[in-house]
């Protein structure tokens, strides 16, 4: 055998290298990269208490857009692959955001580290995209008119952005990211329990034992232990519950999904010996005040709702007039659908129903309203109307000087009274004043 036909020790290594140096396999090695990731979570180390079977359509979806993609790379034009591979990028980028979160808070596990490959892989099909959209830059003509293409096209980059970029990428983060583990401040012995929703999902929770027969869900509940100290002193007995796929509960970052885990709650309470099961009420906060709201019009066993800073759902959209000038309306709505979508995929469930629709059905039960002014998600504008379509006995509150769910720290002593008497006039009805 000749020395020419002998194999160099490092022609493979080589021949990658080479490979990596071209664009269309960088980018489909990238592809791949984020496809892995999306494999991962959702097939190979899927969220303890759920299966591959569980997000079929959040596994499959994306999985079909980039197989698409990495198909098509190299019959596409130059500009029109530096595009495709910038909206990827940015899209693989958000797809690890939820992985750098947790491995911020030192609660990283399972497939967060894949996370990280795909926001190196989404750096790749940025950096790839510009490289390609400069070598693909047109020449010929004057400079004011290469100027005014290059112009044009960065103004294109724009509606793209707005809606496609950020409502796909917000949609994943919002779906993927929780609160991770907390340890209530209580300051009173309580019990760590654990709670089955109806989907076979295990909820964590901490318990303080009622004294007046009454208890209240505080959702989410860890990170409300100033609420919870308030409710204790009075004697009522007090739920902090972990929504599913946030600190220690089992499950996927559902929200939409949440009033579930309520219902488990409930069904918890009225086992317990120290309650009256006709004296449960709930006490939520910004999203958990709106399922708060949802579950209440679910379940009868909730006597009273106390729901601050709650607003638009993600996946209710703005309707007309609310609070939007007509272009503002325009634009907004292309950019709802959207999110209403990618939400729906990532989270294997449709979108919930608008709130306004559904508090009516509390009545007669008791609804008490807060919110700050503006506050977050539209809970200003959202709020009266939600008092508006609300049945007796009910009542609202504008917080003054708060920030969003901010109620007790701006107004501490009015704010216990309020709350107070009012889970007081409703679940303690022998309750003197």
């Amino acid at each position: 055998m000749s020395a020419s036909t002998v194999a160099h020790p490092y022609d493979g290594t080589r021949r990658v290298l080479a490979a990596v140096r071209s664009e269309v396999a960088l980018a489909r090695l990238a592809l791949g990269a984020a496809a892995l990731h999306v494999v991962d979570d959702n097939f190979l180390q899927p969220a303890p208490g759920t299966w591959a079977g569980d997000h079929l359509t959040s596994g499959l979806v994306p999985l079909a857009f980039l197989a698409a993609a990495g198909a098509s790379y190299p019959r596409l034009r130059a500009g029109v692959r530096a595009g495709l591979a910038l909206i990827l990028g940015a899209i693989a980028v958000t797809f690890g955001v939820p992985a750098a979160y947790y491995v911020m808070n030192h609660s990283a596990s399972g497939d967060h580290y894949t996370g990280l490959l795909s926001i190196a892989a989404g750096a790749a099909l940025l950096v790839s995209g510009s490289v390609t959209l400069w070598r693909a830059r047109r020449t010929a003509g004057s400079r004011k008119r290469r100027y005014l293409r290059r112009s044009l096209a960065a103004a294109a980059a724009v509606p793209v952005l707005a809606f496609i970029v950020f409502p796909v990428g917000f949609s994943y983060i919002y779906t993927h990211t929780g609160r991770t583990a907390v340890t209530p401040d209580l300051r009173v012995p309580y019990e760590s329990v654990k709670l089955t929703t109806s989907d076979s999902l295990e909820l964590a929770a901490s318990y303080v034992p009622s004294k007046n027969s009454a208890a209240v869900i505080l959702f989410p509940g860890a990170t409300r232990s100033a609420q919870a100290r308030m409710l204790i002193r009075h004697g009522y007995g007090v739920l902090l519950l972990d929504p599913r796929g946030q600190g220690r509960s089992e499950g996927d970052t559902v929200r939409w999904a949440g009033d579930r885990d309520l219902l488990a709650a409930i069904d918890y309470l009225r086992t317990r010996h120290d309650v009256d099961a006709a004296r449960i009420g709930g006490f939520g906060f910004s999203v958990g005040g709106e399922l708060l709201l949802e579950a209440a019009a679910q379940s009868t066993g909730l006597k009273a709702v106390v729901s601050e800073g709650a607003g638009f759902r993600v996946g209710e959209g703005i309707d007309e007039g609310e609070g939007l000038s007509g272009p503002e309306r325009l634009l907004w709505k292309p950019v709802s659908y959207v999110m209403t979508a990618g939400a729906s995929v990532f989270s294997n469930q449709g979108p919930p129903p608008h709130i306004v629709d559904r508090i009516g059905s509390i009545a007669p039960r008791s609804v008490f309203l807060i919110y700050a002014e503006p506050g977050m998600g539209g809970e200003s504008v959202r709020q009266p109307q939600y008092f508006a379509a609300a049945g007796e006995p009910k009542a609202m509150w504008k917080v003054d000087g708060s920030e969003h769910t901010g109620g007790l720290e701006a107004r501490p002593a009015e704010y216990e009274r309020r709350v107070i008497a009012f889970f007081d006039r409703s679940l303690l009805p022998d309750a003197s004043g």
